[in-house]
């Protein structure tokens, strides 16, 4: 029998015995740092208030236990203010649960294939607004019970957007965490793509990007019910969704790049030179790293760890803002420094970011670290950019 100190949290995400060459999760569950169950209900007054400064420090060191985790993660990204009761958090779990049951009917509306359990990887419609004639995309618009949908010419840019990107996303579904004994059920997958096409419907200045799949996927993992999943997800895309933003001119973590590239000429200039004289002064080899925060770097278990490891040292509740009230920040609550991150007492001891911008973010100084820790595997092989960008897939 495991201690709790002992089990190994690739048990909670199994993976596929013929996968063999995917790493093996190294976080572990240690007692006295890990945020245990116990602790964390602990920390709850008998109204349900949270006392989240006594959480922090154990999970920036030791992470949280697998079974509490989805709990955790909706206070870390601000699904709920801390400062709230029991029967408060409850009332809006049901209003957001409402509100995402009316957009996916929405959607469900435009392309009934969403929430019937299936899912596309062909495209559907002609970026004109006609729809396809391929003769998978019509095997794929047959219904489970035998009912084919009939999809018309569309006029709407914004149903034509929405409508074009939905294979994308099953491309991309399919190929998320697909190592993974979970996704080895249809219905699993069937609901992570629900979810993102929601959302893409939801979020019209965003859509969906790739990357957003593996973003999503623990949500689906932690979360039971389809609504809370979305929600989490969305307050997760509120930190990054600044990542997907393309345009004509620059990616959308152009400016997390750029400051990579000024953290790593300060801690290793000779490293940063090598890499300019490469032709990779611009770091787009970090892209995937920042972009999708070492989802396909580490494993699936290390990920996690890492994520909520930044957020608790991020933390910062005078960003809180619901759902149900966007321009209330907080009003009228008496600041504790008690309550804030470690890296954003630090930030707030400091006067905040340069010019009265947000800090950096930790995952910059993340691959900063990394890059210097292989410093010397980066000067001794990366002879040209695909070299840079092979040993970087491996710097983990």
């Amino acid at each position: 029998m495991w201690r709790a100190a002992d089990i190994p949290t690739d048990k909670y995400y199994e993976v596929r015995a013929e996968c063999t060459d995917v790493p093996k999760t190294k976080f572990k569950i240690k007692a006295g740092k890990t945020l245990s169950i116990r602790k964390w209900k602990s920390s709850f007054s008998p109204e349900g208030y949270v006392d989240i400064g006594r959480t922090l420090t154990r999970i920036y060191q030791g992470g949280i236990h697998p079974d509490i985790r989805g709990e955790v993660w909706e206070f870390l990204l601000g699904c709920y203010d801390p400062k709230s009761t029991y029967d408060e958090r409850e009332q809006i779990r049901e209003d957001r649960r409402a509100r995402y049951t009316v957009l996916k009917a929405e959607c469900s509306s435009l392309f009934p294939l969403i929430g019937s359990g299936k899912y596309v990887t062909a495209p559907i419609i002609t970026e004109d607004g006609e729809p396809s004639q391929e003769p998978i995309a019509l095997e794929q618009l047959t219904m489970e019970n035998g009912q084919c949908i009939t999809l018309e010419k569309e006029t709407d840019k914004k149903i034509i957007e929405w409508k074009y990107i939905l294979h994308q996303i099953g491309l991309d579904v399919v190929r998320t965490d697909r190592t993974l004994v979970f996704y080895e059920k249809k219905e699993n997958l069937a609901k992570l793509w629900d979810i993102l096409s929601v959302y893409a419907w939801f979020d019209t200045e965003v859509g969906y990007c790739q990357g957003m799949s593996d973003l999503c996927s623990p949500m689906i993992m932690l979360f039971q019910d389809e609504a809370d999943a979305f929600w989490c997800f969305e307050r997760f895309m509120r930190r990054t969704r600044a990542n997907f933003r393309y345009t004509e001119r620059s990616v959308g973590v152009e400016k997390q790049l750029c400051s990579l590239a000024t953290v790593t000429q300060v801690i290793d200039p000779k490293l940063h030179h090598h890499l300019e004289e490469l032709g990779g002064g611009n770091y787009l080899f970090a892209v995937r790293m920042l972009m999708v925060l070492f989802r396909r770097e580490f494993s699936f278990g290390d990920s996690l760890y890492l994520w909520e490891m930044m957020w608790a040292l991020e933390y910062d509740p005078e960003k809180f803002a619901t759902y149900e009230d966007p321009d209330d920040e907080c009003k009228g609550r008496a600041k504790s420094i008690r309550n804030y991150g470690k890296y954003e007492k630090e930030a707030m001891k400091n006067g905040g970011g340069k010019d009265g911008e947000a800090p950096l973010p930790i995952s910059v100084f993340l691959v900063a670290s990394v890059l210097k820790d292989k410093s010397a595997r980066l000067l001794s092989e990366a002879r040209g950019l695909d070299d840079v960008v092979t040993v970087s897939k491996s710097l983990m």
